[in-house]
């Protein structure tokens, strides 16, 4: 992690005296051994962690063991560094947002004597929120997930649920899922998970395996607890407590599911809920419908680029980094993480968001008016829930008030807007505003305020009761003055009596310890030091002066003393009273932080769209069942939004029965991985509600969006790339249906040539045949484009294979390459790599060596008379029989338990598929073509 931290000589200093240390010593070596948690102590102005904790801060956050000190020594030593509370923080937001490895513990106490305080993880942060977003927005939800998986006959049934803090909703669902699980990715990338739970296994079977490595593709924190914490009992009644409303509701739901009970049991008990009263009537609990949105699994999440990453050079190589231009305090940006997560499959939904957008994109005074007023509401949400919490005060009721008091300016805003959809802003949020702003809702909440709280205080930075709220804090208020008046006067009539000149020479103090006193310089001391000694009690003498005071000073002072903590005590109480009576209004709160959140998320997009230098385009949207796949002058959004790209446009026609499934060919750098890219954040885009980066743009509903462009190496996990690219490979032949949107991008140049191939070709025929999902298929394997032909040969097919190739210009005579970066119908005849190595400046004699070799295998080739290579013969029922054996094969090896099988059994039973399809292919010259 990169920042700018303490050098290591500005560390705190370890202050422990042999006593301390000791006894620190013995109540560390009490402490459970948990490898990953990372526990701090509070030693009041700085912290500290010890052993290995102390190695991995020193070793990541400072980047060098020369902050380590020892704490005792010989066998007894510890290795010990000190934290400032600036750094601290750093430590912890990193732990606890960034990683997804590592819980954190908080200790206070002395000596031997130490208590946890605090214990949080990456997906349970509550009792970390003041440190974590004390200076800074919370920009996503965290929400932990429970698992109890069934394993039966070769599949899995999943029983889920999962908890959101910040917005206090309980979800439950139970699907099938497959062996990669890939329904249980979608799943959790779209809920945002950031910590998992499941049942402890006795042994280490190879489903959980698969499991785990689906949690660990998804950047889960994972967690095994006791299968006995995994059980349905008194989950209605602990449910009764938290969730509010009818339990009749509840009962009905939890009653339809058999395994996503237990798991929300062991939730319950995970994530302490019930041990705080806060929560007690706070939660809403629903079902998690798994086809309810677009699904994504982590491998389109990185394809696409559509969350943030450290690495990122700019916020625009994000999607998230280019969409967010969101204004209220957190909650737009916590709304937009969920949006792109969980794009809409809903054609109604997804034109009521585009239909706003349209009117903020035309109507740019609404747009930037609206935009100025949401720039003064408060994170609201995160108000409520610490006001439901009991951990709120006067300041979060306040910034409440500041947010509600500019409603009005909204619903101004809002009212003089009289275009095409006036009628749709008026019923999504003119009348629900006048509805939660009126008189029995939020006009309580402000004459409340307005009424209890001190307002002119406000600009003193005090928050405080106002004294008209309570007779008794009116009383003691009277008593204060008066006692401050009496002060005061004493205060002149002593100053006449030792004839010195008031507040320039006799000052009124008011001391931590003393109270109020009366001081003089010590220049004036001998002046009155026969008075000071006959009719006065001398206090302190220092530099700055002379302290004293006299039996009515002190018995004023005490009396004014006790009047003041007596105020105190009375505003705590009355504070509390008003938290209490505002924590009343947060349904109100609630549903207006929902409704101001998403105008703040489709303001951003509709400012966006206005204010690219290429304006973006409303797509129009059709049913998944019907309609095409059109975008005309398609652009990369992140890519043209890089300062140094001059972006040419591209059309992309997925059309059913003729181009639904495109191979594009050309050359390295050609722009074939954007322009697939581009096409699938241009869907996800039009499926959130957001206006894209075309000239005009028709898009068919996907339920899913499958990538695989380019997969890192794994190999800290033992990996390979080729194994990582067939793992993601397998996944879209088994999750994708014919409603998908598969995005494939230089599948099989991991292992030979001719496997690559034979691969690719298979996978082709099955996506073809089988999925019959529109497809962008990017590849170096020029011979591929023959599928084309192939597949028109073919009775019956519906899908349509089309030939794309990205252009490129040869010079004839200096053989110079010139990238058109234009996609353009028909295949690439030719492959460009030797011209992409000149590119990169080889040696000339190594590339021509490359074209000499190149030629030779060329000639390899069988050529017909006229130097072209030799067409094919087969006829179709020839191809037809072959590309049925394929599918086989194909079904065959998809089906191979890998997960579950000796890697030598695995291999052998390849070896034996591969040599009966050799054994088939004698009488089938195509497949025998292919192998």
């Amino acid at each position: 992690m990169e920042g700018n931290f303490d050098e290591p000589n500005k560390l705190p200093e370890l202050k422990l005296d042999a006593k301390q240390a000791q006894g620190f010593l013995s109540f560390f070596k009490t402490l459970p051994n948990d490898s990953r948690a990372v526990r701090f102590f509070d030693r009041k102005d700085y912290y500290t962690a010890h052993g290995e904790n102390s190695v991995f801060i020193a070793q990541t956050y400072y980047h060098t063991t020369t902050a380590l000190r020892q704490i005792g020594s010989g066998a007894n030593a510890l290795s010990s560094v000190s934290i400032s509370k600036n750094m601290f923080e750093t430590i912890v937001r990193d732990l606890l947002l960034e990683r997804n490895d590592h819980t954190v513990e908080l200790y206070e106490g002395s000596g031997s004597n130490w208590r946890l305080v605090k214990a949080g993880s990456p997906g349970n942060i509550g009792s970390f929120e003041d440190v974590l977003f004390a200076n800074n927005e919370m920009q996503d939800t965290p929400v932990v997930v429970s698992l109890f998986p069934s394993f039966q006959e070769g599949r899995c049934v999943v029983g889920m649920a999962y908890v959101d803090l910040t917005r206090r909703v309980l979800g439950l669902a139970e699907f099938i899922d497959d062996s990669r699980f890939t329904n249980l990715e979608s799943s959790l990338v779209a809920i945002g998970a950031k910590e998992c739970i499941f049942p402890a296994e006795s042994g280490k079977t190879n489903e959980c395996k698969s499991l785990r490595e689906s949690l660990e593709r998804c950047g889960v924190m994972t967690t095994e607890r006791s299968r006995q914490e995994f059980k349905g009992r008194d989950l209605e009644s602990d449910l009764k407590r938290l969730v509010k409303g009818n339990i009749e509701p509840v009962r009905d739901l939890i009653s339809g599911f058999e395994l996503a009970t237990p798991a929300l049991g062991a939730l319950l008990s995970f994530s302490e809920l019930l041990s705080d009263e806060g929560n007690y009537g706070n939660f809403a609990i629903r079902r998690y419908d798994i086809g309810g949105f677009m699904r994504l699994d982590s491998a389109a999440m990185r394809a696409l680029n559509v969350m943030e990453s450290k690495t990122d050079a700019n916020k625009n190589f994000s999607l998230f980094g280019l969409m967010n231009r969101t204004c209220t305090a957190g909650m737009g940006k916590r709304l937009l993480h969920m949006w792109l997560k969980q794009p809409l499959v809903d054609l109604n939904e997804i034109t009521m968001r585009l239909d706003i957008v349209q009117c903020f994109v035309e109507e740019a005074g609404l747009r930037q008016d609206l935009r100025q007023h949401l720039k003064r509401i408060s994170d609201v949400e995160r108000l409520v829930r610490s006001l439901e919490r009991r951990r709120g005060g006067l300041q979060h009721v306040i910034k409440l008030y500041q947010s509600a008091i500019r409603l009005p300016f909204i619903k101004t805003s809002l009212h003089q807007y009289t275009g095409e959809f006036s009628s749709l802003i008026s019923k999504r949020y003119v009348k629900r505003l006048e509805a939660l702003s009126d008189a029995d809702h939020l006009g309580k909440f402000i004459d409340l305020v307005e009424y209890s709280v001190d307002l002119d205080q406000l600009e003193n930075g005090e928050y405080m009761i106002s004294s008209s709220y309570d007779t008794t804090l009116s009383s003691l208020k009277d008593q204060k003055e008066s006692l401050e008046q009496q002060i005061h006067e004493l205060h002149k009539k002593t100053a006449i009596e030792l004839d010195l000149p008031v507040d320039k020479a006799l000052k009124l103090d008011k001391a931590a310890q003393f109270g109020h006193v009366f001081r003089i310089t010590k220049k004036e001391e001998p002046k009155i030091r026969k008075k000071l000694t006959t009719q006065f009690m001398v206090l302190e003498t220092r530099k700055d002066g002379v302290k004293f005071t006299n039996t009515k000073l002190k018995k004023l002072g005490d009396q004014y003393q006790s009047v003041v903590d007596e105020y105190k005590s009375c505003q705590k109480e009355l504070v509390d009273r008003v938290v209490q009576i505002v924590a009343s209004f947060s349904e109100v709160f609630e549903e207006l932080a929902g409704m101001l959140s998403e105008m703040d998320v489709l303001l951003s997009f509709a400012d966006l769209a206005a204010s690219c230098p290429t304006p973006y385009c409303r797509p129009e949207i059709t049913s998944s069942d019907v309609g095409d796949i059109v975008l005309e002058g398609s652009r990369h959004p992140c890519v043209e939004a890089q300062d140094w790209v001059n972006f040419i446009p591209n059309d992309c026609r997925l059309v059913r029965g003729e181009s639904w499934f495109q191979i594009i060919t050309g050359p390295n750098m050609g722009g074939k991985s954007t322009f697939i890219r581009q096409v699938g954040v241009t869907v996800l885009m039009a499926q959130v509600g957001s206006f894209v980066p075309c000239d005009k743009a028709s898009v068919s509903i996907r339920d899913c969006i499958f990538a695989r462009v380019g997969a890192g190496d794994c190999q800290l996990r033992g990996v390979s790339t080729f194994m990582q690219e067939m793992l993601e490979t397998a996944s879209i032949l088994k999750g994708a249906t014919d409603k998908s949107l598969i995005i494939i991008d230089e599948l099989g140049r991991g292992t030979s040539t001719y496997d690559g191939f034979g691969l690719a070709w298979a996978i082709c025929e099955h996506l073809v045949q089988v999925k019959k999902a529109p497809t962008l298929f990017a590849t170096h394997f020029h011979e591929l484009t023959a599928l084309a032909q192939a597949n028109s040969e073919v009775a019956g097919n519906t899908v349509g294979v089309a030939n794309f190739h990205v252009s490129a210009h040869i010079d004839t005579e200096s053989r110079k390459l010139t990238m058109l970066y234009k996609v353009e119908p028909g295949a690439c005849d030719q492959s460009f790599g030797i011209h992409v190595a000149e590119f990169a400046n080889f040696p000339e004699s190594v590339v021509a060596l490359a074209r000499e070799k190149a030629a030779e295998l060329e000639d390899f080739s069988p050529r017909e008379e006229s130097g072209k290579r030799k067409s094919r013969e087969d006829d179709p029922e020839e191809i037809s029989r072959g590309t049925a054996r394929a599918h086989k094969f194909l079904k065959e090896f998809a089906e191979i338990p890998v997960d579950k099988m000796e890697l030598k059994d695995s291999l052998k039973r390849l070896c034996e598929l591969k040599d009966e399809l050799e054994k088939d292919a004698v009488d089938c010259h195509w497949l025998k073509q292919v192998l």
